[in-house]
């Protein structure tokens, strides 16, 4: 089989991370991969946003488990968190951050790093705590979070694929 399609059967959500920081050369091999997935119209408009400041990546993480109502780590150790976000006023923006997404994910497996994508983002960056994060950054505009790409090098051993589920394709010839 095609390396590049055993990849995207292979790779699978990690919930379980080694504190290890990940080089920023990977990192950033893995954001580049992101910059190209497809956009409508070639508009290139969604943003990621690189967190590796441990202080700011545990203020996430409490945001997101206030969110979802929970007091586990929802970022599950991953030392980095990419956050995707989406500009408002493009009707497409949230599928070519969702397109981005997968690419991150897709890139991490590539580099031999693990992934999952954490939701709550929307909620997040809807928030005022969330805006006034973006304007520190310096984000400007109005964006919507799609998602967070955690980052970090597998805890323990990569979760095998479930069996694929039966009469989920349709042929119309």
């Amino acid at each position: 089989m095609n390396a590049e399609l055993q990849a995207l059967k292979e790779r699978r959500s990690v919930r379980k991370y080694k504190a290890d920081m990940v080089p920023q050369e990977l990192i950033d091999q893995v954001i580049e991969a992101g910059l190209y997935a497809a956009s409508g119209h070639g508009e290139q408009d969604s943003i990621i946003v690189a967190v590796t400041n441990k202080e700011v990546r545990d203020k996430l993480s409490q945001m997101n488990r206030a969110i979802m109502g929970t007091k586990s780590d929802t970022f599950y150790g991953a030392p980095v968190v990419l956050i995707v976000l989406a500009p408002k006023s493009n009707k497409n923006a949230i599928y070519d951050a969702s397109l981005i997404m997968g690419n991150l994910m897709q890139a991490a497996h590539a580099v031999g790093l693990g992934s999952c994508w954490i939701n709550r983002a929307k909620e997040e960056f809807a928030s005022e705590e969330g805006k006034q994060l973006l304007k520190e950054w310096g984000v400007e505009g109005e964006y919507e979070g799609v998602g967070h790409c955690i980052l970090g090098y597998t805890d323990g051993s990569v979760p095998q694929a479930a069996p694929r589920k039966a009469n989920r394709v349709f042929y119309v010839k």
